[in-house]
């Protein structure tokens, strides 16, 4: 089994969270296509604020959610997290056994999880996910040699954390701190509500340096049932956190560095290595461009 399957199978179930965060009335809001103000999101400011007080009432219920809340400030914020609009970058995945390499630009919408991705090697080359749709337009079917619909969030969700827990499909859980790196950790399981998108049974175990409230290791499993069984996962992996890197008010990481989790709950073997770059937010982008492009195949199902 390559390390791509080994390493990635939590994004799915949640492509269908954020989702959910839009607000269910709206009969006093801007509609869409009405200008949005000091923002460069695709949705109403007046949506954005909405979103962001659902999710600060709804995290600061639990002591879990606090720390979870505290780390989104921590990183820049909710709000301005969705202000700043699709976020654009390169996400170079290198397995070290040699297995298929993953190297794309890719550019997200926030709000609503939709995405476009183009190969680092073939501009000519794309696939995306349009919020129900998954798409590719390559010139043969060697240019993307993995499944782009399990891959078209994926990146995503690790890089955009802590900031994809507002969601009210997601349950929080806090565990007894840890020692990590020399320095004390809050640590919050993550886990998902039954029904909620393709892989409800993956679960994160998140670190967050207790003195800055910044996500530093990211432990989970995957158990995606376009290749597993139900009931069945692989062992858990532990990633590494790499580098900052400010960019329009929000912190993102540069780099990860994926291990097996030791029995010890300590990195163990190292087996992915992964480069975060050209990171930054869209503040114009054509209308309809996360639709599906002519000419483009459609994938159909996991």
């Amino acid at each position: 089994m390559n390390t791509y399957i080994k390493f990635f199978g939590a994004v799915l179930f949640l492509m269908i969270i954020s989702c959910k965060e839009e607000p269910k009335s709206m009969k006093n809001e801007p509609k869409m296509n009405e200008k949005v103000l000091e923002s460069n999101a695709l949705v109403p400011v007046s949506w954005i604020k909405s979103r962001v007080e659902k999710a600060q009432n709804r995290l600061n219920q639990t002591d879990a959610g606090k720390v979870v809340w505290n780390a989104m400030e921590a990183h820049g914020g909710l709000e301005k997290w969705y202000m700043n609009g699709p976020l654009s970058f390169r996400f170079n995945y290198q397995p070290l056994d040699g297995s298929t390499q993953r190297d794309s630009y890719q550019t997200i919408d926030t709000w609503s999880n939709r995405a476009k991705h183009t190969s680092a090697t073939d501009d000519s080359s794309h696939y995306g996910w349009t919020g129900d749709t998954s798409w590719v337009k390559a010139k043969d079917s060697t240019t993307f040699a993995y499944d782009t619909r399990f891959w078209a969030l994926t990146p995503f969700y690790f890089l955009a954390q802590p900031f994809v827990l507002d969601g009210e499909g997601v349950h929080l859980e806090l565990l007894p701190n840890k020692t990590y790196k020399e320095k004390e950790q809050n640590v919050v399981k993550v886990t998902f509500a039954d029904g909620t998108g393709d892989a409800p049974d993956d679960y994160y175990v998140l670190y967050f340096t207790k003195d800055s409230n910044r996500l530093s290791a990211i432990r989970y499993i995957v158990s995606y049932p376009g290749y597993f069984k139900k009931g069945e996962h692989l062992p858990e992996k532990f990633m590494e956190v790499i580098g900052e890197k400010e960019v329009a008010g929000i912190l993102f990481p540069t780099a990860y560095k994926t291990h097996w989790l030791s029995k010890d709950e300590t990195p163990g073997e190292y087996i992915t290595k992964i480069e975060v770059s050209d990171i930054h937010f869209e503040e114009n982008l054509d209308d309809g461009f996360f639709e599906v492009p002519e000419g483009a195949k459609i994938i159909e199902g996991l």
